[in-house]
């Protein structure tokens, strides 16, 4: 195994918030023996290095219905916009994945699942600033779109969209990243594998 030029030292909580901790890392460059601070957040509670990417905080649902796609337009407060988003929620104590996806597909849209056809292993969700980790879980649901069960707290849409209609969306800038990436992935199975390249000369 390579041997790495950055070994961690020493990890610190610097501010406990309500949600969110904030922890400082202190890294040894081996060559110079400088030390390097480095600040991340965490929703979790930790006290030593090994707790780094330790716990599976929650799920993002890629949702299809007879082949679309569904998606959400919601509210973040963090950029005071209106964003693209998959169906993703934390994973409550005592929950399994499924149990998860179940919750929050009923509390975000009023759906159903009925087919999980995929569940992929835990991936960071923003490994420049945070130990967060998601399950991506790919499923078939079902019933009538609603937002009766969210919180007052919450401004969310939700939508299914055709291969052709997510293609149209893909020319806004308000995506959350992994949102994007996925839509875009599935515009191009569905239609540019088929169709060949939208707007490309030969």
């Amino acid at each position: 195994m390579e041997k790495r030029k950055l070994k961690l030292v020493n990890m610190k909580k610097i501010k406990d918030g309500r949600f969110i901790k904030n922890y400082q890392l202190t890294y040894l460059n081996q060559n110079t023996q400088c030390e390097k601070h480095y600040e991340m957040i965490s929703f979790n509670e930790m006290t030593h290095p090994d707790d780094l990417g330790s716990h599976n905080g929650g799920v993002a649902i890629i949702a299809l219905y007879h082949g679309k796609l569904l998606l959400l337009k919601e509210f973040r407060m963090a950029v005071n916009e209106d964003v693209y988003n998959l169906v993703a929620g934390r994973i409550e104590k005592g929950e399994t994945i499924e149990d998860c996806v179940r919750r929050e597909l009923h509390e975000e849209t009023g759906l159903t699942l009925t087919n999980i056809l995929q569940i992929l292993p835990p991936t960071y969700a923003a490994a420049a600033m945070s130990d967060l980790k998601m399950t991506f879980v790919v499923a078939e649901v079902d019933g009538d779109l609603t937002h009766d069960h969210l919180t007052e707290n919450e401004e969310i849409t939700a939508r299914f969209y055709s291969p052709q209609e997510v293609s149209q969306l893909l020319e806004q800038p308000n995506f959350n990243a992994n949102c994007q990436l996925v839509a875009w992935f599935y515009c191009f199975i569905s239609i540019f594998a088929k169709e060949g390249w939208p707007n490309v000369k030969a």
